[in-house]
Order: C-alpha cells, then sequence, then structure tokens
C-alpha cells in the first residue's frame, strides 16, 4: 500500500498547487469503459457469492447475474464473462424504444425470501399468478415477486435513452444492501448528424492514426446534438455495513434447509443503525478497482473504474447512486457538464427557442439548448442517475503542457511540433500529431524557471528537485505530457541523446533514469488527477487510508494508445 499512499500525498500536493500537474504512471494497464451485455431479452437469477476487498476481507453478499449465456456483450472486450452473482449486476445495453424482457430466477436461499427487480422511470408489465406454492411469483409491495426457485418476467419499453438504474423491489433495506442492484443503458435511436464531424471527427481520426479501438457504445448519449461525447464510464456508488452481511449469513446458514412458507424460515437482519465500512464503485474499493475489467481476482466484481482519455475528447460519465448515503463526486482537473438526471436531458425553460450546434468542419444541428449545471461535485444522489460530460484539454494552465522550445538543441522532433490555432483557439487541424487539441495560446510557454533538458525557460514557477519528488515507477518527475515527458523536461544532458545530435553527460545532471521513470507499459506518462469521493472517510477501507470511493482519471498524451479491451 506504500505506492498508493504517497501517490495520494504527491497528488495534494499537485491540488494545493495547481495548476502544476504531477505526472504518474501506474503499475497496471487496466482501463474502464461501460462494458455489459445487450438484450433486448435478458436472464437474469439472483445468487449468494462473496466480495473481496483489498484488506483481505471476502464479504458475504446477494447479487444478480446471468442465468445462462447472454445474447453479446457491448462493447467488445477480451475476457468477458457474466457471472450467476456479481456486483453491480449486469449492465443491461438496450436501443431506444425496444421492448425489453428480463426474466428473473431466484437463487437465492430459501430463508433470503422472495426477490425482484424494479426498473423505476419505465412502465413495467408484469403478470403475477394467484397461486401460494413455493416457487411462484407473488405480488409484493412494489412489484411481482420469485419465491425462492421461482421466475418472474418484466416487460417494458425502452422508452428514455440514457443511463437508468435497477435494483430489487423486496426488502429493499436489506437485498439492495446486500448488492441487488445493477444498470440499464439506453442508447438513442438515432444520432445526431454533428456527433461525426468537427472536432468528434478529428478525434475519430487521431484514434486511428495510432492504432486506437473506438470502444463507445454510441456516438451520443441522447437524441440531441448536444451530447455527442468521445469515450464513456459508468460508475455506480454504495457502501457496506459488514454487521448487515455477517447477520444474514449466520441465518442463513442456521435456517440452511428450510421449507420455504414455514414458520421461521425467514430473516430477521437488523438494518439500523446503519454504520458502513466498505465505501464502493462498481463493487470495488482503491486499489481494486483499478484492475482490469473481470480480472481473476474478483470473480463477482467484474466492472473496474479507471477511466482513461486524451485531452481534446469528450469523456460521458454515466453515474448512479445505488447505495443509501449522498456521495460528493469531486472530478479533480475540470467541472462536469450535466447532460442528464434519470434519463430527462436538462432543458432551459425556451423549449421553442433551439440553438445550433456544431464545431469547426462540421455539420450544424439543432435543439433545444440544453440548461445542465456545471458542477465542482456531482453529487450521487441515492436512487438517481445522472450523465455528465467531462473535457479537459490543458487550456487555461498558462503554460504549454508539452514542454516546447521554438529552437531544439538536440535535434528532438516532438519539442518544436508547430500549433496552429483553429477558429476556437486549439491545434485541431492536425489529428495525428501529439499535441494534437492544444491550446495554442499557451504554445511555447514555459512553466519552469530553470528547467532541465530541451524545453523553454523563464517560467513563473521553481520545482523542487526532481530526485525529491521521485517515486519509483509512480512518478514520472515532470509536469509535461508524452511518453519521452521526462526525458525532455529534465536529462538530455544525463543519457544518450534519441534525436541524433552527440551530448555527452553531463557531471553536474540530475537523472531519474533508469529505474525512477519506469512506466507499465513504459510508452505512458499520463497525467493523474484524483476523482473520489469528498466526505473524507470514504476513501478508506475499512477505516484506513487510502481506499474506498477513490479512482485516477489518467489524461494520456495521444501516442499512448487507450486500449480498452484489456
Amino acid at each position: 500500500m506504500r505506492e498508493m499512499t504517497m501517490k495520494k500525498a504527491i497528488s495534494q500536493v499537485a491540488h494545493i498547487l495547481a495548476p502544476i500537474v504531477l505526472v504518474f504512471s501506474l503499475s497496471a494497464t487496466a482501463f474502464a469503459a461501460a462494458p455489459g451485455i445487450t438484450g433486448p431479452t435478458f436472464n437474469l437469477t439472483a445468487q449468494q457469492a462473496y466480495l473481496n476487498q483489498p484488506d483481505g476481507e471476502a464479504v458475504y453478499s446477494w447479487g444478480y447475474g446471468c442465468n445462462g449465456t447472454p445474447a453479446g456483450f457491448a462493447p467488445t472486450l477480451n475476457g468477458q464473462t457474466c457471472p450467476t452473482m456479481q456486483v453491480p449486476g449486469p449492465t443491461l445495453i438496450v436501443h431506444e424504444n425496444a421492448v425489453v424482457t428480463v426474466t428473473l430466477l431466484n437463487g437465492l436461499p430459501n430463508a433470503a425470501g422472495n426477490t425482484s427487480i424494479l426498473f423505476p422511470g419505465f412502465n413495467v408489465t408484469t403478470t403475477c399468478p394467484a397461486s401460494t406454492a413455493a416457487g411462484a411469483p407473488q405480488q409484493g409491495l412494489l412489484t411481482c415477486e420469485a419465491a425462492p426457485g421461482g421466475t418472474v418476467t418484466y416487460t417494458f419499453t425502452a422508452s428514455a435513452p440514457g443511463t437508468h438504474a435497477y435494483y430489487s423491489g423486496t426488502q429493499g433495506d436489506l437485498q439492495i444492501e446486500m448488492g441487488l442492484y445493477g444498470a440499464v443503458i439506453v442508447l438513442p435511436a438515432s444520432v445526431p448528424a454533428n456527433c461525426t464531424t468537427g472536432y468528434h471527427a478529428a478525434n475519430l481520426a487521431a484514434e486511428a492514426h495510432w492504432g486506437e479501438t473506438d470502444f463507445r457504445l454510441s456516438q451520443a448519449a441522447y437524441d440531441h446534438p448536444g451530447s455527442c461525447y468521445d469515450r464513456e464510464y459508468l460508475f455506480q456508488w454504495a457502501e457496506m455495513d459488514t454487521r448487515i452481511h455477517r447477520q444474514a449469513q449466520a441465518q442463513v446458514a442456521a435456517r440452511a434447509n428450510c421449507t420455504v412458507g414455514s414458520a421461521g424460515c425467514s430473516l430477521d437482519v437488523q438494518t439500523e443503525p446503519y454504520h458502513p465500512a466498505y465505501f464502493l464503485i462498481n463493487g470495488r474499493s482503491m486499489p481494486d478497482l483499478m484492475d482490469p475489467n473481470f480480472a481473476g481476482e474478483y470473480p463477482h466484481q467484474p466492472y473496474n473504474g479507471n477511466p482513461h482519455m486524451h485531452p481534446g475528447e469528450l469523456t460521458l460519465i454515466r453515474t448512479i447512486g445505488q447505495g443509501r448515503w449522498q456521495h460528493p463526486f469531486h472530478e479533480h482537473a475540470n467541472h462536469v457538464r450535466i447532460l442528464a438526471r434519470d434519463g430527462n436531458l436538462v432543458l432551459s425553460g425556451a423549449i421553442a427557442n433551439t440553438i445550433s450546434y456544431n464545431t469547426p468542419g462540421g455539420t450544424a444541428a439543432s435543439g433545444p439548448p440544453l440548461a445542465g449545471l456545471l458542477m465542482f461535485n456531482t453529487d450521487t444522489t441515492p436512487g438517481e442517475a445522472f450523465d455528465g460530460i467531462f473535457y479537459f484539454t490543458g487550456r487555461g494552465l498558462n503554460w504549454d503542457p508539452y514542454g516546447h522550445h521554438p529552437v531544439s538543441s538536440t535535434n528532438d522532433p516532438l519539442a518544436t511540433l508547430p500549433c496552429t490555432p483553429d477558429a476556437n483557439g486549439y491545434n485541431s487541424g492536425a489529428p495525428n500529431a501529439v499535441n494534437f487539441m492544444e491550446w495554442c495560446q499557451d504554445h511555447n510557454k514555459p512553466v519552469q524557471v530553470a528547467p532541465f533538458g530541451d524545453v523553454a525557460a523563464g517560467g513563473p514557477a521553481t520545482l523542487p528537485d526532481p530526485n525529491v519528488l521521485t517515486n519509483g515507477q509512480w512518478y514520472g518527475g515532470t509536469p509535461y505530457l508524452g511518453p519521452d515527458a521526462s526525458l525532455r523536461a529534465a536529462m538530455p544532458t544525463c543519457a544518450a541523446n534519441p534525436y541524433g545530435t552527440p551530448n555527452p553527460p553531463s557531471a553536474n545532471c540530475t537523472t531519474l533514469l533508469p529505474s525512477n521513470t519506469q512506466a507499465n507499459p513504459a510508452s505512458e506518462r499520463g497525467w493523474a488527477f484524483m476523482w473520489h469521493s469528498h466526505n473524507e472517510r470514504e476513501i478508506t477501507t475499512n477505516n484506513v487510508f487510502p481506499g474506498g470511493m477513490l479512482m485516477m482519471m489518467l489524461v494520456d498524451s495521444r501516442e499512448f494508445v487507450i486500449d480498452e479491451s484489456l
């Protein structure tokens, strides 16, 4: 855990001394996305299993999973599975206006009793047979339920695009706490024309140039020209009170062979007072959530929380509050523009008016004006989903994040890249360049008073000795983007010049090489911005920091290929 502790300490320095950003390289190349199973027909089951936690605990839980092989997966990722129990449950991916059918088999222990699924925001049709025989669906307080061993089928039309929650409608204080929740993603029926032009087309061209695959589920979150995006992630926030889970486990064991419906064949778990010890994003805590999707260490927690992006991309954040508490989700590096809540676009009051949504060189499209807040904290309210757009280019830093220099003394082609501003001031006409979407107003503008190596000098910041801030493979020692940023910022005089001109080592140079700029893979030198709960208790695991609801948004230079299939 030492590396993670040091990472937090350095990130705090970066937060305090903003806009200077420190550079990290993570120990595993694990990426997120919004993986799920495709419909419109789904066969699910509710089962029991254990969830692995970073402190070594395996917590008895319940969760939804697949009853048989699903129709398909989206996006296509390596190592995909759909276990019979997972937390969160399988993400159900459908298209707008599809008729969705979900059949649930209750595979929970007899003592757990009936279970069910609610799909808030949709008009659900279910028929509850009158029979009270064991295994027959029953009419619960909120919806039809499946008794242990029985099934129930729900049908609804996916009438609203966006991100939606699903969860148990039976004894929610216990069953949702135990892990019976998941997400429905409804993709829009049509994609606005401007989503494939302008900046979005340039981002696709950049991906193609570097050999990167497009892992989006769609090109737009809604049937609206203001909802186009370039990358997406899904985060489901929840807590776990292990006392409740232990009580449920003990009572299930004590009633292992009881007869459904007989006296004493039920649970009496006290769900108050509520004192959670684990705080989860997608069923995992930090640092586990930064391991790959479908990692074998977490057989019942397949989804991670490890977002990556390139400068200039519009990143869609899909977030659901699946627990009891509200969590203040803070995304370092920029605010988040809220698009919608629970599948409802936030539009201005002047619905009759329209505005043009266009990007340079793109196709104009008109629609009602969006009116979502630009939020510093995107609070995750229990039971509520929101969609938002996160954007980062380095604009506003007031220094060149690529470390350019008008004249290179070492023939470094990256040090002298041009920046030609478009109508909005970005270097958008160079999708094959490392500094694609650079904010040209800051081009060649130094950040360091006296930098090492072939970068511009005379800036406002005097950085500490790089050896002081070195943390093995976790820190690159430079405030610049790019795979060779450490080389260009600190040590052309300390190692053989890779660009052709002899440059013998200097006796007075300071070097971070070879061991202290290691990355995995060696080409990555992204910026790591903490994304976490602003409730400090919630970035612990069983009261030990770091843990809980804490992850990193990695802003990677263009030449690093973000491979979401891992």
